[in-house]
């Protein structure tokens, strides 16, 4: 998975959306209904980290896999809803499937070798 472009999309995509579900139902109930605001300065700081990391990765995979700005649009769209990266991920997979995710032969191979 971590072997081509796609595959680190993927999972930092899973990441963020991982974080932010935490920082959603996890550490901001624990702020105002236990008042421990420690949970979003740390979930908090994790999720920005890895929401940053995401529209990198975005954009790389965007310039480096060639896709069109509308996968691009969409992308960054599902950086700011709770499931969005998850949809955006089994959208991902369908074009996998489908032989239409690659910016090149090579990675092709990879990912269908991976999974």
């Amino acid at each position: 998975m971590l072997n081509t472009m796609l595959g680190r999309f993927k999972l930092i995509g899973y990441m963020e959306g991982v974080s932010f579900l935490l920082l959603l139902l996890v550490a901001m109930p624990l702020k105002y209904a236990a008042g421990v605001d420690m949970a979003v300065t740390i979930v908090g700081a994790a999720h920005g980290a890895l929401f940053v990391l995401y529209i990198l990765a975005a954009f790389h995979a965007f310039i480096a896999l060639k896709w069109g700005m509308t996968k691009l649009f969409w992308a960054l769209v599902a950086s700011v809803l709770p499931i969005g990266t998850f949809v955006f991920e089994s959208y991902l997979k369908k074009e996998i499937q489908a032989g239409r995710a690659y910016a090149t032969p090579e990675e092709a191979r990879g990912l269908r070798r991976a999974g």
